[in-house]
C-alpha cells in the first residue's frame, strides 16, 4: 500500500524499535511507496511512512533491496556530502563513509552481511540515520 511521506520532524528523531516477522508487511509498504515516488527518491526508512520500525529499503542499480534490522559493522574513507530527502525541503551537508559493510536480514528473515560502496553505500547509511533518528 502506497503510504504518505511523513515530515514531522519530532517523529523523524525518535529511534525506531526492532522489526519482527510481523512486520513483513511494512516492507512491502515500503516498496509501494518508494515505487510511487521512484522519480525522487532511491531509498526509504519505514519512519518515513509512519512506522518507527527498523526497516529500509535501498534501491541497488535495478533492484530494490528491503533491509530488517540493518545495522552498519564497518565504514571507511569518509567524505562530506550534500543530501536530500523526502522528508525535508532542500539539501544538507552531512558526512558519509565510500565503503560500508551491513548485516541485515531479509523477508525470509535470512541473515545478510554485505559490503557496498559508492552511491549504494550513502544511500544506505542515509535511511540507517533515520533509524537512529537522526535527520540530516
Amino acid at each position: 500500500m502506497i503510504k504518505p511521506i511523513v515530515r514531522d520532524l519530532f517523529f523523524l528523531g525518535q529511534k525506531s524499535e526492532k522489526a519482527t516477522k510481523q512486520d513483513l508487511q511494512i516492507g512491502m509498504d515500503l516498496q509501494d511507496t518508494l515505487n510511487a515516488n521512484r522519480d525522487r527518491c532511491v531509498g526509504m526508512a519505514a519512519n518515513m511512512i509512519g512506522v518507527n520500525k527498523r526497516i529500509i529499503i535501498v534501491n541497488v542499480v535495478f533492484m530494490d533491496i528491503v533491509m530488517y534490522n540493518p545495522v552498519i559493522t564497518k565504514k571507511d574513507t569518509s567524505y562530506e556530502v550534500e543530501e536530500g530527502c523526502l522528508s525535508l525541503d532542500g539539501v544538507r551537508k552531512t558526512i558519509r563513509y565510500k565503503n560500508i559493510e551491513v548485516e541485515y536480514l531479509d523477508a525470509g528473515w535470512k541473515s545478510h552481511r554485505e559490503r557496498f560502496s559508492g552511491w549504494i553505500a550513502q544511500i544506505i547509511q542515509h535511511e540507517c540515520d533515520h533509524l537512529e533518528g537522526i535527520i540530516i
